[in-house]
């Protein structure tokens, strides 16, 4: 098969996808790799005479790559994650919308394109986590103790386009992300981004159904197929605060190989995880089966 692979700059090195890239080209595909942030591309000419099966991005979020992948998918060519899936999750405040409306256990979210609107939330919300509606990778994600503390903050929120707030949910200090590799599920714990000083190692941890059952309806609300949940455990249950399109999938074993099979597997439009018999089955734990990805 063929694939092209949009890699944004900040990407380049990175083991994903580059490892991927490799695994992919180790089994006889061909790889193409454009770099949208890098490069000068005859846009027209990439998309019209395109002869991969399937386009692929890794990209940071509000990088050009994605513009790229939709007119990729304009001129009818298959492409992973969607490009219509990744621009909903990467509008953080869409996202939050489109979830609640799906039912999905999510805080109660507000928008404001001025940092100062955020004043008129009540009191009785704080304290609030605020963060930009475009943001990743933790960036600029403030734990915001009260209206006080909000009105401090205003410059240094300034810039920062649309943003969003949300209720803290009281946890331990531990997030719980967890990837979905076509039809598989992996969990693993980490220290939250808002509390930087709670020590904690990074490790896979056993999925509870509750949690893998969530992390699956995410992919059919949010019509995904690799692509990562954060979930924290409030005093009422699991609460989904970020999902990703592909992720890191750190800790995720032999992630190589299985993202590669999962890609192979999406291409061809088989049920994810049934790729060519030329490559090694390497087992996982399936996605619950109320995860069909119909949406």
């Amino acid at each position: 098969m063929k694939f092209c692979f949009l890699v944004e700059e900040q990407y380049r090195h990175d083991g994903m996808p580059v490892e991927v890239i490799r695994q992919l080209a180790a089994w006889g595909h061909q790889v193409d790799v454009l770099r949208p942030g890098g490069s000068l591309l005859r846009l027209t000419e990439a998309v019209q005479t395109s002869s991969h099966d399937a386009w692929v991005l890794k990209t940071v979020s509000g990088g050009p790559g994605l513009t790229l992948l939709e007119a990729a998918a304009s001129a009818g060519l298959t492409t992973i994650n969607s490009a219509r899936a990744i621009r909903g999750v990467r509008d953080k405040a869409l996202a939050a919308a489109v979830g609640l409306s799906h039912g999905l256990p999510l805080p109660v979210t507000y928008a404001a394109a001025l940092p100062e609107l955020l004043l008129e939330i009540p009191e009785s919300e704080y304290p609030i986590v605020v963060k930009p509606a475009d943001g990743s990778s933790g960036r600029a994600v403030h734990l915001v103790s009260s209206a006080g503390r909000l009105a401090e903050m205003l410059p240094e929120l300034a810039g920062e386009g649309m943003l969003i707030a949300q209720p803290y949910v009281p946890n331990s200090g531990v997030d719980i992300k967890v990837y979905c590799v076509g039809d598989e599920l992996y969990a693993t714990e980490r220290r939250s981004p808002l509390h930087p000083d709670h020590a904690v190692r990074e490790r896979r941890v056993p999925l509870s159904a509750e949690i893998a059952a969530i992390a699956a309806q995410v992919g059919v609300v949010y019509g995904l197929d690799l692509y990562g949940v954060d979930v924290v455990l409030g005093p009422n249950g699991p609460v989904v605060v970020d999902v990703n399109d592909f992720p890191s999938f750190r800790q995720v074993p032999d992630a190589p190989a299985r993202l590669a099979r999962a890609v192979l597997s999406l291409a061809s439009g088989a049920t994810p995880g049934a790729t060519a018999a030329a490559q090694p089955s390497l087992g996982a734990a399936p996605v619950p089966l109320t995860a069909g990805k119909t949406a």
